[in-house]
């Protein structure tokens, strides 16, 4: 049976990026792109569950969070990462939390509608500029356990070579805190290629 999308979250979701580009004459009000931001990102998560259930194109995941902590909520959406595949790697083991990893990536928040009426996606962080090329990137050395918990649980999902799309609900981001540019309520949109896993207390090369 094909899957459609509820009718009751398209109206959500048109409102509430709507009220981002609500102004009354005068200046009493401001323009703010993040305004109903917790609403509007939960619709803009949901959206990408939808796209993942339906898997049009056999290239997307759903995958249930590996958070252990005593604070994580499982059973439902926002339990689980969406991953759109770009490439299957030719890994044949997956790393630990504990295991260093060098990686690459880049992070957006989801698209918002500036003043002008135009899409805008903010990059918050990234470990190479313009395209990316795996043969010029340099990777970043880090622990599984030292990012957010969707990105961790990504991580562990991934074999060396994968190159992923992965969308990242708010709860398994920051929640309700914000970091740096990032607002409290975040969903995030990560392209993340795994170029290497190192186990816990082996010797970490340098990289070529």
């Amino acid at each position: 049976m094909e899957y459609r999308q509820p009718l009751a979250m398209l109206a959500l979701i048109f409102l509430a990026g709507m009220s981002a580009l609500t102004s009354c004459s005068g200046d009493t009000e401001e323009y703010d792109p993040y305004e109903n931001w917790q609403v509007r990102n939960a619709a803009w998560f949901e959206q990408k569950a939808d796209s993942a259930r339906e898997n049009k194109d056999g290239q997307w995941l759903m995958l249930k969070s590996l958070d252990m902590s005593p604070t994580f909520q499982s059973g439902k959406t926002a339990d689980s990462i969406c991953v759109h595949i770009i490439k299957h790697g030719t890994g044949t083991v997956t790393p630990y939390y504990t295991d260093s990893i060098r990686v690459n990536f880049r992070g957006w928040l989801m698209p918002t509608i500036n003043a002008q009426g135009k899409q805008e996606e903010l990059t918050f962080t990234q470990t190479y500029y313009g395209d990316f090329d795996p043969a010029t990137a340099a990777p970043q050395l880090a622990t599984v356990k030292a990012f957010t918990s969707g990105f961790a649980t990504a991580l562990q999902y991934m074999v060396v070579g994968d190159d992923w799309i992965v969308y990242i609900p708010q709860e398994l981001f920051y929640g309700s805190s914000a970091s740096g540019v990032i607002p409290a309520y975040s969903a995030a949109r990560f392209r993340i290629q795994l170029a290497a896993i190192y186990p816990t207390g082996s010797l970490v090369p340098d990289w070529k």
